[in-house]
């Protein structure tokens, strides 16, 4: 097996056809590979035709070979299942980071093996460095583009065979020297809604593939008291404030999703704010990270900007963590990642908070 040779995972966007041009610079032998997730339509996104056959144009124009790869039942069965699953019980899932570690840094990796290729590379926006043993994972350079939050729960074995060469250039940078090289996905626009649901409308998504989500229950305030009825907690999720359907005298806000009881339970904005949560299977990226009581920047969303806090360590790959300043919206189903400095340490999945399961 040689340890030049790389599978470069192509979207036929800009920043992973970068990725294949700057590795072809660095001398590596680059195959281009692009996972076929979903029957091929019109939709433009990183899964459907147009992006597939962009990204054999570029190959083409790098003159590496391109190869298409069918993830089709192996996404249906870890992505999307997992995406209805979650949202039928109340909590909020985040696909993408799934996507990356079962198929991107699953599979595919895998797929690379078998093709006698070392490493897998991508266009995420994050860094990795080898220090004393270990790999290490770091905030991308451009702190508007950072990815490192969708990585979390990458392991060292898989870390070993990951190359992400945009870690160190801005957005800005990655275009100007796609254009530079000819490549026509220079100014190609980044993707912003989950690839199976282009359109964004989730609910009818849910409808469709689990019509037995449409099951009505009540809507409760923090008391205990019925304000109105629901048609599905599918459609729900924490902090949300219009298309609730009912008529109050303030604003009202999802406070928490009871799935047990099939209610959605409400309240003011300030009852949106908490200082505590519980995560489950937590991910320690360096072991030396997985001990006792530790002082962290811990995030909630991606675009969250990280706020202090204290994580302690549980039994069971569990955690508690404590923040300083209370936080709006700890959202169940979502990730909370652990960064001391630049880099991350580890994280895992907001199960409950506010005293909400």
């Amino acid at each position: 097996m040689s340890e030049r040779k790389v599978i470069a995972a192509m979207s036929g966007g800009v920043d992973s056809s970068l990725a294949a041009q700057l590795l072809l610079e660095k001398g590596y032998q680059v195959i281009g590979v692009t996972m076929r997730l979903m029957p091929f339509g019109g939709e433009r996104n990183c899964c459907g035709l147009e992006a597939v056959e962009e990204a054999k144009r570029v190959a083409d124009r790098l003159g590496i070979p391109h190869y298409i790869l069918d993830f089709k039942e192996e996404f249906e069965t870890e992505i999307v299942e997992y995406f209805c699953q979650e949202y039928s019980i109340g909590r909020t899932p985040n696909p993408c980071i799934i996507c990356n570690q079962k198929l991107k840094f699953g599979k595919l990796l895998e797929k690379a093996k078998e093709l006698g290729a070392e490493y897998v590379a991508t266009g995420h926006y994050a860094q990795l460095i080898y220090d004393g043993g270990c790999y290490r994972l770091r905030k991308g350079r451009d702190r508007t583009k950072d990815q490192s939050y969708v990585l979390f729960n990458l392991t060292q074995a898989q870390l070993k065979h990951i190359l992400m060469p945009l870690g160190n250039l801005e957005k800005e940078e990655v275009r100007r020297q796609a254009s530079e090289l000819g490549l026509r996905v220079y100014d190609r626009p980044d993707s912003q809604e989950i690839c199976f649901i282009p359109d964004g409308h989730y609910s009818n998504f849910l409808m469709e593939r689990m019509p037995e989500v449409m099951r009505p229950g009540p809507i409760k305030d923090s008391r205990g008291k019925v304000l109105g009825q629901h048609r599905g907690i599918y459609s729900f999720t924490i902090g949300q404030r219009r298309g609730l359907g009912i008529v109050a005298g303030e604003p009202l806000y999802v406070i928490a999703i009871d799935s047990d009881k099939n209610t959605v339970v409400v309240g003011s904005r300030e009852d949106l704010y908490g200082r505590e949560l519980i995560a489950t299977e937590i991910n320690w990226i360096t072991r030396e990270k997985s001990g006792g009581p530790m002082e962290v920047k811990a995030k909630l969303r991606y675009r969250h900007p990280g706020s202090e806090a204290t994580v302690l360590p549980l039994s069971g790959r569990k955690a508690k963590v404590i923040f300083r300043l209370p936080q709006k919206a700890i959202t169940p189903g979502q990730a909370v990642v652990f960064y001391q400095g630049e880099e991350v340490i580890g994280g895992g999945w907001i199960k409950a908070s506010n005293g909400w399961n």
